[in-house]
């Protein structure tokens, strides 16, 4: 298989969020020739979103989605009104900065004022997203901006996520239709035996498939948030996947994200992204 395009590589910010802040982010990848990025909507707001926004046009850098909105389950009506408020806030924020879609992380059984969960209504948490989405939907379509569903890892299915296959994803955007599409994340999708179905259905004309991201799954996973690996570090077959994502029409960025507390998050932000950029081309 050929290798990837190297223009095509983007680096999450969350890849480097341990050592940088976001303007040293923005430097680094520019200094690495990485002419993408996916920022964080804390990191945004903890530099500034106008300065954000200037920064990133003056290191001559594209986006390649905005992280995050969604977060939709919540106890009650007036909950569930602040997070679509602060939703439509997280849209008009892409907007600013130009990305090509917002992510969603759609949020898991609801939670109490403490964090904790509060419900074990799963069905219920779902119907929760499902409107949830079709609300942001009416916001952010008269402005153009793609909403992404990014299925999670089944283990997530409780506090992060209750999305957590591409099918269900796939039913969502038939259900609520165009606008919405979905972030096929490597490293919550990749165990699926209906992946290479579901990548099929979300691509072609459907133009479903709008962000691509990379890391690997290691083995033993020490921690199931903060223990993503580095590509070909696990066991991933990466360019098959790539593979299924280019037969389905996807010729989008290849973005990289990886939360790695005891290794990547330790290392020198340097040589974090000079490996990602091997990486990419070796293994990927």
């Amino acid at each position: 298989m050929r290798e990837p395009d190297p223009n095509l590589l983007s680096i999450n910010t969350a890849t480097v969020r341990a050592q940088w802040q976001l303007p040293e982010i923005i430097a680094g990848c520019a200094r690495r020739g990485i002419r993408m990025i996916s920022p964080w909507r804390d990191q945004v707001a903890a530099t500034g979103l106008k300065e954000s926004v200037q920064r990133i046009k003056d290191a001559g850098l594209a986006l390649s989605g905005y992280c995050r909105g969604g977060m939709f389950p919540a106890i009650d009506g007036k909950t569930r009104r602040a997070a679509l408020d602060d939703n439509k806030r997280t849209v008009d924020e892409a907007l600013a900065l130009g990305a090509p879609c917002l992510v969603l992380v759609v949020g898991g059984l609801p939670k109490d004022e403490r964090g904790r969960v509060a419900s074990k209504d799963l069905i219920g948490a779902r119907a929760m997203v499902r409107d949830g989405i079709g609300e942001l939907l009416e916001y952010a379509r008269p402005s153009g901006m793609p909403l992404a569903i990014e299925p999670l890892h089944p283990m997530y299915a409780a506090d992060r996520a209750c999305v957590n296959t591409m099918s269900h994803a796939n039913d969502l955007c038939d259900e609520l239709g165009g606008g919405l599409g979905i972030a096929v994340d490597v490293y919550h999708v990749w165990w699926d035996p209906q992946l290479e179905r579901e990548i099929e259905r979300a691509g072609g004309h459907s133009g479903r498939l709008m962000a691509y991201h990379l890391c690997d799954w290691l083995v033993p996973t020490k921690d199931l948030l903060l223990d993503r690996g580095m590509m070909g570090d696990g066991v991933v077959d990466l360019p098959r996947i790539r593979g299924w994502m280019e037969a389905a029409g996807y010729r989008g960025p290849h973005e990289v994200e990886i939360f790695s507390a005891n290794d990547w998050w330790k290392r020198d932000p340097d040589e974090v992204l000079a490996t990602c950029v091997e990486r990419h081309r070796s293994v990927c």
